[in-house]
């Protein structure tokens, strides 16, 4: 054993000599024809990250690169793991009649210990157990490895650790392009690959800041970018696209080559946006880096001291015109709270905001700040206006019941309703109620000036003293 072991360390040295020679001359690039065959991050000379919200990205990367003359084959390293081959552009931006793409490959088969073991079958690998080394050759690998060791097969055998003496070819650290190309310009060339990836998504996040008197707010628009792509993105200009992008592969083509035939430019605000398409397209007016598995913030837009206005609302449901469990008792409705306000310039807003989660806050009697309730908005264009349900009033209170039923004809009938409005708040309210009304209908009489919202359905706004109360009656004449 010992023999063997003072044989296997030379032998073994060599090997790791030998592959940290390979390793070193893998990283260093230069290939023996005066160009490189590999490239890196570090050849990285611009990179443009175009984010959709519907887990995709469109990658613009540029490399300045060293190519040897003729036909030779480029390992492009360093791109997203979650690449569609099918969607890679690349070409030379230097001479881009004189390098042309003969072949491409994406090599995604990445070096890992198992992988690694499974490429050694036929093949010597030296085993430690307990400091002692021994060469054993892997002759298969299923389920478990099968080992021949001084003529004897042997399984069941578990090493402290194993040794290869090199890298296989056909295995990579990290995920690789290969494009066998034909250089037929000079040695030094401004290269552009594109692509399209998953697992890079964004979405938005907004936080009102309300007044403490409910009628002047302050908005923060936040993006947030997830990468899970398998790699990183240095100082990139990242623009972000918000709407439904249709997934059919002829429509992504088309703004991917609008993408790449547009220049990025700088912005004095956090996110400049313009139409793109029929979608909105976001530029950050600064470059920012994204690393692999990491969430990041950027601020998309911001406002302050705009007008809010704070509602208070009752929607009545047509299926309830009596208390079916409890004849003669009031039926209750909840008061939903909701605050109002208009994406419009003048405002200090006016930027089309994309889809995403409202969270508000308000200041306490202790100047505090206390989160109130949030609520999800749709892509909103400039000078919509916007409705964010907050919760449910607390100190305010709905109860109706219907106090007539009268038929005329046979068709026609008359129904008297009443809602009453109750305020335990210390200021005044004022509460919309909205009554559907079937049918062709008339309205007779009424406490409060009413309006017709639609065919169906009237709204009455109930103002409501501090600690009060206040009815609403009204009678319809409804013909079926």
């Amino acid at each position: 054993m010992n023999a063997r072991i003072w044989l296997a360390a030379p032998v073994l040295a060599l090997a790791v000599g030998a592959a940290h020679h390979t390793s070193r001359a893998l990283a260093a690039g230069p290939s023996a024809a005066g160009g490189q065959d590999t490239s890196t991050l570090d050849d990285q000379s611009e990179l443009a990250l175009t984010v959709y919200n519907s887990d995709l990205a469109l990658v613009r990367d540029v490399r300045t690169l060293q190519l040897p003359r003729g036909t030779f084959d480029l390992k492009f390293m360093d791109i997203a793991a979650t690449v569609n081959p099918a969607t890679v552009h690349f070409r030379s931006l230097s001479e881009p009649s004189r390098v042309s793409v003969l072949e491409q490959n994406y090599e995604y088969d990445l070096l890992e210990p198992e992988k690694l073991l499974r490429k050694y079958v036929g093949r010597d690998v030296t085993l430690v157990r307990n400091g002692i080394e021994t060469t054993a050759r892997l002759l298969s690998y299923n389920n478990a490895p099968v080992w021949q060791i001084d003529g004897e097969i042997v399984t069941g055998l578990h090493a402290d650790h194993m040794r290869f003496p090199e890298l296989p070819g056909n295995l990579f650290a990290r995920p690789t392009l290969i494009w066998s190309l034909q250089n037929e310009g000079t040695t030094r060339h401004r290269v552009e690959a594109a692509y399209l990836a998953t697992k890079l998504s964004w979405n938005a996040d907004y936080v009102l800041t309300v007044a403490r008197d409910d009628r002047a707010a302050d908005l923060d628009g936040w993006v947030t970018v997830t990468n899970g792509s398998g790699t990183q993105f240095r100082n990139a200009a990242l623009q972000l696209v918000a709407g439904n992008v249709n997934r059919v592969r002829e429509a992504f083509a088309k703004m991917a080559d609008a993408s790449l035939r547009r220049e990025v430019a700088a912005a004095a605000a956090p996110m400049a946006q313009e139409a793109f398409s029929d979608y909105h397209l976001y530029t950050l007016g600064r470059k920012t880096s994204i690393n692999n598995n990491q969430t990041k913030q950027v601020s998309m837009l911001g406002a302050t001291g705009f007008p809010v206005r704070k509602r208070y609302v009752v929607d009545g449901q047509s299926f309830y015109y009596r208390n079916a469990q409890h004849p003669g008792s009031p039926l209750k409705d909840d008061v939903e709270v909701f605050y109002q306000f208009t994406n419009e310039a003048k405002a200090g807003l006016g930027m089309p905001m994309p889809a995403g989660v409202v969270r508000v806050y308000q200041a306490d009697s202790r100047g505090g700040t206390q989160f109130v309730g949030e609520d999800r908005i749709d892509h909103t264009p400039k000078d919509e206006t916007l409705n964010l349900k907050i919760g449910t009033a607390f100190d305010v209170v709905a109860e109706r019941k219907q106090t007539a039923f009268q038929k005329i004809t046979s068709n026609v009938y008359e129904m008297e309703f009443e809602v009453v409005l109750r305020n335990h708040k210390t200021v005044p309210v004022t509460i919309e109620v909205n009554e559907p009304i079937g049918g062709t209908w008339r309205m007779l009489a009424s406490t409060h000036t009413h309006t017709q919202t639609d065919a169906w359905a009237a709204q009455f706004n109930v103002p409501v003293a501090p600690d009060a109360t206040a009815t609403l009656r009204y009678r319809v004449r409804v013909t079926y």
